[in-house]
């Protein structure tokens, strides 16, 4: 594995994987000198997956919502807090049973280069790669092993 600070790097992979996989062979990360200018969060070199969690109460769905959303396996309600005071629109997020399964928890350790590219800057990334599942998955998905905190925020 190697890394690049080329975003047109052919051998680059974007995205999240369908199934188990290898490493890629080289990631992208931000320039030495972008790096050398100073970390807006902490330097953090390892992170747990965890799955994705929600961030408020989930409730069960509506017979109404269980008939319209069937096809798409949605079993529980995530409902955002009210924006401003407007109850008016329903806003949050439907889940599914195997959205809401725990991740692997196992930990993976990183280059230092993408340590330092999650440090520079947090948002860096959408994915990153779970040694535990050999898949490359959606940062939401994993904390920092340090302190807990959510990759990429």
């Amino acid at each position: 594995m190697s890394t690049t600070d080329n975003p047109t790097d052919p051998r680059i992979k974007r995205g999240p994987d369908s199934g188990p996989t290898k490493q890629s062979d080289v990631y992208l990360v931000l320039s030495e000198e972008e790096r050398a200018k100073g970390f807006e969060r902490p330097y953090r070199e390892s992170y747990s997956h965890v799955g994705m969690r929600p961030k408020y109460d989930l409730r069960d769905l509506t017979d109404e919502e269980k008939q319209r959303y069937a096809a798409f396996g949605y079993t529980k309600f995530e409902a955002y807090p009210e924006v401003r005071g407007d109850r008016s629109s329903v806003v949050g997020r439907f889940w599914t049973e195997q959205q809401l399964k725990p991740g692997c928890g196992v930990v993976t350790r990183m280059d230092r280069a993408i340590a330092e590219t999650y440090a520079r800057d947090p948002k860096f990334y959408g994915g990153t790669y779970c040694t535990g599942c050999r898949m490359h998955l959606p940062v939401a998905e994993f904390t920092w092993d340090s302190d807990g905190t959510e990759v990429g925020s």
